[in-house]
C-alpha cells in the first residue's frame, strides 16, 4: 500500500497561518497551537481504516510521511530541528501520550506526577524535578487522561472523577479529574522498569544486606506469609516482586490487585483485578469478593497487590485454612503499627469479633512484617524484619530479627547507617531447617556499616 492510501493530498493552504519567525523556545504559545492545527488536519486527511491494516512500524511510518507533507505545506519558517520536533511531537499524540512520552522514555524517571497542564515534576534519584513539560490546555490533559484509562476499560468523568489504572508497562496510573480536583486534571504516574528490579538488585542498592536476602528467600521456600509494610512511594510493590521470585515454579500462585501491576516471573500465575461500577453504578466487583473466589480457584499461594479494608479479614482466613506463603502489603510506619491497622481493617469486616479473637488471628497467620523505609535522600531500605511469636495476654509479641539504623548524613547528603541482626533465634528456625534449608545461626548477628 503507497502513502496516497492513507493520506489525501490537500488543497493548496491559505498565506500565513502563523506569520513572522517561529521558535518553540520564543513563542511556546504558538507551538502549541501550531502543534494542534497539524493534529486536527492529520486526522482529518489520514484513512483510519486503511492505517488499522498495518503492521505497527508501517503505520508509524506512513503517518510521519503524512505529518512531515503538513508540517512542508504550512507558512511558517522552521528550521529542520524544529520541523523534526514537531514531527515527532505529533506523532506522540497520535501514538503515545503526547507531551509525556519522552518522560515515559526515560528509565532514570521514578515517577511523573502532573498538576495541572502547565506544571510537570518527575522524581529522579529520589528527588523532585520540575520539567519543561507542558500540556496546551486542560482539554489537552484530560484527553490524554482519557486515553490511558480507555486501554484498560476504565472511564473518567464527572460522575467518576478518580480513576486507578495502568500502562502496558505496567506502571501504576492514578488521575483526578473536576470537580474533585479544583485547579484542573491531576495525574500520577508510578514507573515500573523495562525488567522487574530483582532481590539481588536490591542487595546492590543497599536495600538490604546479603544475610537479610538469604533469610527472606528462605522464608519464602518454606511458606511463610509474609506482610511487606511501608509507606507511600517506599518500594513495597518492588519489594513483593523481588520476593515472589523465590516461589517454586510446579506451583500455583492467584494475584488480586486494584490495578495489576506485579509481574511474577513463574508460568502458572492467575491474574485478576477489581473493577469499578458502571455508569449506573452497578457491576463494581472489589477485593475482598476476589479473594473469596481466588479460595475456589485451587491457589497453592494468594498474593494480595495491598491490604486496605474488610478484604483483610479473608486474607488471614486464607493463610490460616492451608494457603501458606501467601504475601501483600500494607500501608505502616512500623510492624507494630502494621499489626495495629490490620486489626482495625479486620474489624471493618466483622463487627461481632472480640479484640482478643482479631488478635488471635493475626497472629496465627502472619509470620514475618518486612517494613521497608523511604529516606531523605531518596533511597529505599528494609529497616525491619520482624517475626510474629505469638499471643501474651492480649499482646500480640513481635521480635525483630534484623534492623536498619539510620545514623546520620554524609557530605552528599546521603543517608548513613548500618544493618544489623539482633541475635535473636527465630521461632520458625526449625521449620526452615525442616525444608531443607540449611541456615547458619551467625546471619542474624551480622553487622553491616553504610
Amino acid at each position: 500500500m503507497t502513502p496516497t492510501a492513507v493520506f489525501t493530498p490537500p488543497p493548496m493552504p491559505p498565506p500565513g497561518v502563523i506569520a513572522g519567525t517561529f521558535s518553540s523556545d520564543r513563542a511556546p504559545l504558538a507551538y502549541q497551537d501550531l502543534k494542534f492545527t497539524l493534529h486536527r488536519k492529520l486526522l482529518d486527511r489520514i484513512n483510519l481504516e486503511a492505517l488499522s491494516s498495518m503492521p505497527s512500524e508501517r503505520m508509524r511510518a506512513e503517518v510521519r510521511v503524512a505529518v512531515a507533507r503538513l508540517v512542508d505545506e504550512e507558512r511558517t519558517p522552521l528550521s529542520l530541528v524544529e520541523k523534526d520536533k514537531i514531527i515527532d511531537e505529533i506523532l506522540d499524540e497520535v501514538f503515545g501520550l503526547g507531551p509525556l512520552e519522552p518522560l515515559l522514555q526515560d528509565n532514570t524517571i521514578s515517577d511523573i506526577l502532573v498538576t495541572g497542564p502547565k506544571l510537570v515534576y518527575v522524581e529522579r534519584n529520589g528527588k523532585l524535578v520540575r520539567t519543561p513539560v507542558e500540556f496546551k490546555d486542560n482539554a489537552h490533559l484530560l484527553r490524554i487522561i482519557e486515553k490511558v484509562v480507555s486501554r484498560v476499560g476504565r472511564r473518567v468523568d464527572e460522575s467518576s472523577p478518580m480513576v486507578d489504572a495502568r500502562l502496558p508497562d505496567g506502571s501504576r496510573v492514578n488521575a483526578a479529574i473536576p470537580p474533585i480536583a479544583v485547579d484542573g486534571p491531576l495525574l500520577s504516574i508510578r514507573r515500573f522498569g523495562k525488567s522487574a528490579m530483582t532481590a539481588e538488585g536490591l542487595v546492590s542498592r543497599l536495600a538490604f544486606t546479603p544475610e537479610m536476602l538469604f533469610f527472606l528467600k528462605s522464608a519464602v521456600k518454606a511458606r511463610l506469609n509474609i506482610l511487606i509494610s511501608g509507606g507511600t512511594g517506599s518500594g513495597k510493590t518492588t519489594l513483593l516482586n523481588a520476593l515472589s521470585a523465590f516461589i517454586p515454579e510446579d506451583e500455583r500462585i492467584v494475584t488480586i490487585e486494584d490495578a495489576a501491576e506485579l509481574r511474577l516471573q513463574q508460568t502458572h500465575v492467575a491474574r485478576m483485578e477489581t473493577r469499578p461500577a458502571n455508569i449506573e453504578g452497578k457491576g463494581a466487583v472489589h477485593i475482598r469478593e476476589l479473594v473469596i473466589n481466588a479460595l475456589r480457584m485451587r491457589p497453592d499461594r494468594i498474593i494480595v497487590g495491598e491490604v486496605r479494608s474488610e478484604e483483610a479479614l479473608d486474607m488471614l482466613q486464607a493463610m490460616n485454612t492451608g494457603h501458606d506463603g501467601s504475601l501483600t502489603t500494607i500501608h505502616a510506619n512500623t510492624p507494630r503499627d502494621a499489626v495495629g491497622r490490620l486489626e482495625v481493617m479486620i474489624g471493618m469486616a466483622s463487627s461481632t469479633m472480640g479484640v482478643r479473637s482479631i488478635r488471635q488471628q493475626v497472629a496465627s497467620a502472619v509470620d514475618l512484617f518486612v517494613q521497608v523505609s523511604r529516606f531523605s535522600d531518596g533511597t529505599r531500605r528494609v529497616t525491619h524484619v520482624t517475626e510474629v511469636v505469638g499471643m501474651e495476654g492480649e499482646v500480640i509479641t513481635l521480635q525483630d530479627l534484623f534492623l536498619f539504623n539510620k545514623t546520620g548524613l554524609n557530605e552528599q547528603g546521603k543517608v548513613t547507617g548500618r544493618f544489623r541482626g539482633t541475635g535473636t533465634r527465630p521461632r520458625s528456625y526449625e521449620r526452615i531447617q525442616g525444608c531443607g534449608i540449611n541456615m547458619p545461626m551467625d546471619i542474624f548477628s551480622t553487622e553491616t556499616v553504610i
